[in-house]
């Protein structure tokens, strides 16, 4: 099939019906289009379809005398991204409608090429009236689940909307220049001069922004080892770890290893990065080979450190703990059709044993440096607080950044502030 739009309804009934991640859907059906626009296509209608899924899911129990999410999953996709191109890619309505009719051909479901016309007419003449109508709701308003709208209101009642709108505004693409092999200013003339619009970050050391995504395998540099993709908010880690020449360090859950692969252009340091998923440690290697480190990765669980560690303490450590991913959902739209209100407690316990178990691997005088990608106080200042409260062997270290705000412990960067991830970092000291 070469129908980019079926495609596209097939892997989007995928991740918002089956569970499927977004990144392994359009790994699945890129290969079969050959066209680098068809792939950019493909791409946008997957991203935004998962982003908006919640809002114009609705939109269709508006629209259909029944529902065909059981039945026909991936019609019911296919007409999703017909609402997704109208008002959100905003292509011409023409082309827009008749691409999607003629779609449904190519799903082999041509008797109802009828029913997706009709569909899509109808919410061009009350598109006003249903508008209003989703638009009634935070959820539907913002395309966010329901439990999520409901916790980011009691965690940030004051910037509960801000919240809720950056989680869907399409974030810049954000490097990392590889000052083992170039400096940031280098690199960053070197994209302007073919042809990309690239800044130098105003606050982070080795970040540049770029206003859109583009391929960064086709970027000059990239094969070449001269940058990594990583958004600015995990860039902070590098700082606030504040490594040292010939110290030992420990980046536990560092898959795909960003952070890691900071801290190692940082300073000569004995670096362990330690993954549970093999998979994800390949990814780890991969990343350390195309930049150049060296790094001592290792398979194994973070919360059992009998299995794998040395016996030697660490200086320092990064436990960018496993978390509900809710500062990210503006780069990973599928995270809010596939979390559950009940994965926060199971998340919590493994974030509480991960730091009971590391602790004591720091050396006196270590810096433990504890992260998340969530915004939700249950996962950041109530961990960290519940741990650390009445022990005698810790030493919290103040976190100021030039976006964020302080948290009852640590420092929190909500999604969209200094257009960075949302992301929570708060760094302890071993006396």
């Amino acid at each position: 099939m070469t129908d980019t739009r079926a495609l596209a309804a097939q892997a989007l009934a995928d991740v918002a019906l089956r569970g499927i991640s977004l990144r392994q859907a359009m790994e699945q059906k890129a290969p079969q289009l050959r066209d680098p626009r068809d792939r950019a296509l493909l791409m946008a209608l997957l991203s935004d379809g998962a982003r908006w899924w919640l809002r114009f899911d609705a939109a269709l129990d508006h629209l259909l005398d029944k529902p065909l999410r059981r039945k026909e999953p991936e019609v019911h996709a296919l007409l999703v991204l017909g609402l997704v191109q109208l008002e959100v890619l905003q292509l011409q309505d023409y082309a827009a409608v008749a691409a999607t009719v003629e779609a449904t051909r190519a799903l082999k479901r041509p008797r109802l090429a009828g029913l997706a016309n009709a569909v899509l007419r109808r919410w061009q003449r009350e598109r006003v009236e249903l508008l209003a109508k989703l638009d009634a709701q935070p959820q539907t308003r913002y395309a966010m689940p329901p439990w999520l709208v409901k916790a980011i209101a009691a965690d940030w009642p004051t910037q509960q909307d801000g919240v809720l709108a950056d989680g869907n505004r399409e974030p810049p693409l954000m490097l990392r220049a590889n000052r083992r092999r170039v400096t940031r200013d280098a690199l960053a003339e070197q994209l302007r001069a073919a042809g990309y619009t690239a800044d130098p970050h105003p606050w982070l050391a080795d970040g540049i922004v770029l206003p859109h995504s583009s391929d960064v395998t086709r970027m000059p540099g990239f094969a070449e080892g001269l940058f990594a993709v990583q958004d600015g908010a995990a860039q902070v880690a590098a700082d606030v770890a504040d490594v040292r020449n010939g110290q030992r360090i420990l980046d536990a859950c560092a898959a795909p290893g960003g952070k890691a692969c900071h801290l190692l252009e940082r300073a000569d340091i004995a670096l362990t990065a330690l993954e549970f998923d093999a998979a994800r440690a390949t990814r780890i290697q991969q990343n350390l080979d195309r930049l150049g480190l060296q790094a001592d990765v290792r398979v194994g669980d973070a919360g059992e450190p009998s299995k794998w560690w040395d016996g030697q303490p660490f200086d320092r450590i990064l436990i960018d703990a496993p978390c509900s991913a809710t500062g990210v959902l503006r780069r990973r739209p599928d995270v809010r059709l596939h979390r559950r209100a009940s994965d926060i407690d199971a998340l919590v316990a493994q974030q509480r044993r991960i730091l009971a178990a590391l602790w004591p691997l720091l050396a006196p005088g270590g810096r433990l440096v504890y992260i998340t990608c969530s915004l939700l106080r249950a996962e950041n200042e109530a961990v960290v607080e519940s741990f650390f409260t009445g022990r005698d062997d810790v030493r919290a270290v103040p976190v100021h950044l030039p976006v964020g705000q302080a948290a009852t412990c640590g420092w929190q960067i909500l999604p969209g502030e200094g257009d960075l991830d949302g992301m929570y970092y708060a760094v302890f000291e071993r006396c």
